[in-house]
C-alpha cells in the first residue's frame, strides 16, 4: 500500500540475474552478506530514534532523471514521512496519509504483519531485507570517495515477483546504509539515497500524532474497518 502512496506506480527491478549462482531459497544467501546485514540491523536497532533527509532518483528509459527529496523520522513503531507533497504519519495505532495537493486526509488501519508496505518506502528502508523474501550476496567491496563500501545484491525468492534485483551500498566501517538502488522490469530505476541521518533525537510528545486542527479545511476520510 505505502509503495503506491509514496512513490506512485513503483514497479521495481530490471530482470537481471543476481550472479552466476542459482539461488532459490533464503538459506542460499551468502554468509558474509548476512553477517554485514546483521551488523547493519544491530546498528539501527540500537537507536531510540532516527531522523533523516533522503532523496529518491527516478529514472525511466529515454527520459531525464527526476529527483524528489524528503524527510523521515522514526521512534519505535511510530514514524513520520514527508515526501512528494504528502505526509505519512503513524502513531502506532493507525496510518494517516495527508495529501496537501487536494487538501485531504485518509486514515487507514496499520498493515498486517508481513503485508507488503513497499520495499523502498522510507519507513522500511532500514529493515526490508529482514522479511525473508530475498536471497542476498556480497558482490564487491570497493573504495567510493574516501570510504570503503560493501555492495550487497538481493534477489526475490518468488520468481513471479515484480522485483528482480536490488542493490544496497553499505559503508564498511560505520555499517551505515548509503543508498539502495532498485531495477524495474520495465527498465526504470529507483535510487534511494540517505543524505543525512541523526540518531537518538528527542521529539515532542505529539510529533507522530495526527491532529485535525493542523489541517483546517482538509477533507478527512476514515477508511478503517
Amino acid at each position: 500500500m505505502l509503495k503506491h502512496i509514496l512513490f506512485g506506480t513503483l514497479g521495481l527491478f530490471l530482470a537481471i540475474n543476481l550472479s552466476a549462482q542459482d539461488y532459490t531459497k533464503l538459506e542460499d544467501s551468502d554468509p558474509e552478506a548476512r553477517k554485514i546485514l546483521n551488523q547493519v540491523r544491530q546498528k539501527y536497532e540500537a537507536y531510540t530514534s532516527l531522523e533523516a533527509n533522503f532523496a529518491l532518483d527516478i529514472e525511466f528509459p529515454e527520459q531525464p532523471k527526476e529527483t524528489q527529496n524528503g524527510t523521515l523520522a522514526r521512534s519505535g513503531d511510530k514514524y513520520r514521512v514527508n515526501f512528494g507533497g504528502q505526509e505519512v504519519l503513524s502513531d502506532g495505532a493507525a496510518l494517516y496519509l495527508v495529501l496537501h495537493g487536494n487538501e485531504s486526509v485518509q486514515i487507514n488501519n496499520l498493515p498486517e504483519p508481513g503485508e507488503d508496505t513497499g520495499l523502498l518506502s522510507p519507513q522500511a528502508i532500514f529493515n526490508f531485507y529482514d522479511n525473508g523474501q530475498f536471497i542476498y550476496t556480497l558482490v564487491d567491496t570497493q573504495t567510493e570517495g574516501r570510504r570503503v563500501v560493501h555492495i550487497i545484491e538481493f534477489k526475490p525468492t518468488d520468481r513471479s515477483s515484480e522485483y528482480a534485483k536490488l542493490r544496497m551500498i553499505v559503508a564498511r566501517d560505520s555499517k551505515e546504509i548509503i543508498r539502495v538502488k532498485a531495477f524495474a522490469k520495465d527498465g526504470s530505476r529507483y535510487t534511494f539515497r540517505i543524505n543525512d541521518l541523526n540518531s537518538n533525537k528527542r521529539f515532542a510528545s505529539d510529533y507522530y500524532a495526527f491532529s485535525k486542527g493542523k489541517y483546517p479545511n482538509y477533507y478527512i476520510e476514515d477508511l478503517r474497518e
